[in-house]
């Protein structure tokens, strides 16, 4: 095929007549511009790579989400041998936490350990102030961390805030530990989180699934065309 601005001398003096503008536009100061675009997409796309993430979830949350772990592959694969090992280690708890974030299910670990620090309550005064909060947040329909719990359980808990006792959310606290030890664990073993540092990877190089092409679409349709590359 024919190159047409060979057959067209008319529209081939037109693109070089746009060539020398876009030149000299680009010698009085288009270039500082252009490095800082070009830095910009780099960074994004930087992220992008690195990103395996709910749609509404931002990169940044992302970021601190991969964090690397200092715990040895050998102390992480004991966290596989039962639920229990995980959650008693304080670097286990909290790898376990960012994951439930991942999933949007962290109220259920947030209870767990609220319940932990009731039981530690010295007298009776903050036993009442801590059950009301704990009732408020977590128990209480529509609370703003509500719970999943059943309506028996919810109803055993809710008639004992009245008068607490050191035991008022042994049961509350016993099903969601169930719940998580059943649902979300087997879940985060086969995880990239746990599985990235079980092999001693640094957290987030797993291939992860590509951003859609209309989330990358949205993040550049802003950019102007950058005339001067092709020069």
């Amino acid at each position: 095929m024919e190159n047409p601005l060979l057959l067209s001398p008319q529209l081939n003096t037109k693109v070089k007549s746009l060539c020398k503008i876009m030149k000299s536009m680009n010698k009085e100061g288009a270039k500082p511009e252009t490095k800082n675009r070009a830095q910009e997409k780099k960074n994004r796309l930087s992220l992008l790579q690195k990103a395996e993430l709910h749609p509404n979830v931002d990169l940044d949350k992302f970021e601190k989400l991969t964090k690397a772990s200092s715990e040895s592959p050998q102390t992480v694969k004991k966290w596989g041998e039962s639920f229990d090992k995980l959650i008693s280690q304080k670097a286990g708890l909290d790898i376990f936490t960012r994951f439930l974030k991942t999933e949007f299910s962290e109220e259920n670990i947030e209870f767990w350990l609220a319940c932990e620090d009731y039981k530690k309550s010295k007298d009776l005064s903050e036993l009442s102030l801590k059950a009301k909060d704990i009732y408020e947040t977590f128990i209480k329909k529509e609370a703003s961390k509500e719970v999943n719990l059943d309506f028996n359980t919810k109803e055993l808990t809710s008639k004992s805030i009245g008068h607490p006792t050191h035991n008022t959310f042994d049961a509350a606290q016993m099903k969601i530990y169930t719940l998580m030890e059943q649902d979300s664990y087997p879940r985060f073993l086969r995880s990239n989180l746990y599985l990235d540092l079980v092999n001693g990877r640094p957290q987030g190089c797993t291939a992860l699934r590509r951003r859609s092409r209309s989330f990358t679409f949205n993040e550049f349709r802003d950019e102007q065309p950058d005339f001067a590359i092709w020069l």
